[in-house]
């Protein structure tokens, strides 16, 4: 089934070039999508079209229902985002912070209930984060606070989550750890469309890939499309695609000699 479909997207800041130039593109249930393209390419307002931010043309279909004839509850109920960075202004226990991904949707001001509270606790178990529940956001490292914003997101109880660069500034060890939980939650069922630019990820962790170049996009299958052409028309870097002994492949920058 699919669950992202996008026609003729087109999107432009007042009386601005278009950012977003005619997209077409599908994404199935289940798949890890990888969002690539260099810094102002519209990755970022792409997202926001998808979580319904006005002023696009064209086609937006959330699992068969246009973005625009959903309302704000309806729509938290097919799609939930995950930031770039975790930051609080306050240092909610992680129980909380869960419980208010939890709680979108529900009447203004209204407590959370034993659905609430059982989706929380849900969601940081599927995590490994169970015991974290009691500390303060603000004491946790950079890996554990992406895992409990994706937490937030699974207790929203969305099946499309997108993910804006949820792997930028971590360490090597919480980068590998936050990506296989994501790669871990597509195999389940969930639909994933992850900003990125680091295209040796989306050849490790991507089922296809989604690329942004002139307000224009090609999705495919990343040894289909992640090239070694492709890197240098989107960096500006000169850069060989490799595969390796076991068949991995991975991007190795080069400098060409001179005479």
């Amino acid at each position: 089934m699919t669950a992202i479909e996008v026609q003729n997207l087109r999107f432009a800041y007042r009386a601005g070039a278009p950012v977003l130039a005619g997209l077409d593109f599908s994404i199935g249930e289940g798949e890890n999508v990888f969002l690539l393209g260099p810094n102002g390419a519209g990755k970022t307002t792409l997202l926001r079209c998808l979580l319904g931010q006005r002023g696009y043309t064209g086609s937006i279909r959330l699992v068969g229902e246009e973005v625009r004839t959903l309302s704000a509850r309806e729509l938290a109920q097919r799609v939930a985002y995950i930031p770039q960075t975790g930051e609080s202004a306050f240092d909610y226990c992680v129980r909380d912070m869960v419980l208010m991904g939890a709680g979108v949707g529900r009447p203004w001001l209204a407590g959370p209930g034993r659905a609430e509270e059982r989706a929380a606790a849900e969601a940081m178990e599927r995590l490994g984060i169970a015991n974290l529940a009691a500390r303060g956001f603000q004491q946790l490292s950079g890996g554990e606070r992406q895992l409990v914003l994706v937490a937030r997101a699974l207790a929203q109880q969305a099946k499309i989550l997108l993910m804006d660069e949820p792997a930028a500034s971590l360490d090597f060890g919480n980068r590998l750890r936050v990506m296989a939980e994501i790669s871990k939650l597509s195999s389940e069922g969930y639909t994933v469309l992850q900003s990125s630019h680091d295209p040796d990820d989306a050849l490790r962790y991507a089922d296809r890939v989604l690329v942004l170049s002139g307000g224009r996009a090609i999705c495919g299958a990343p040894r289909e499309i992640i090239t070694d052409e492709l890197l240098e028309r989107l960096y500006g870097v000169a850069v060989r695609v490799e595969t390796l002994s076991d068949g991995r492949a991975v991007c190795v920058p080069y400098f060409p000699s001179t005479p």
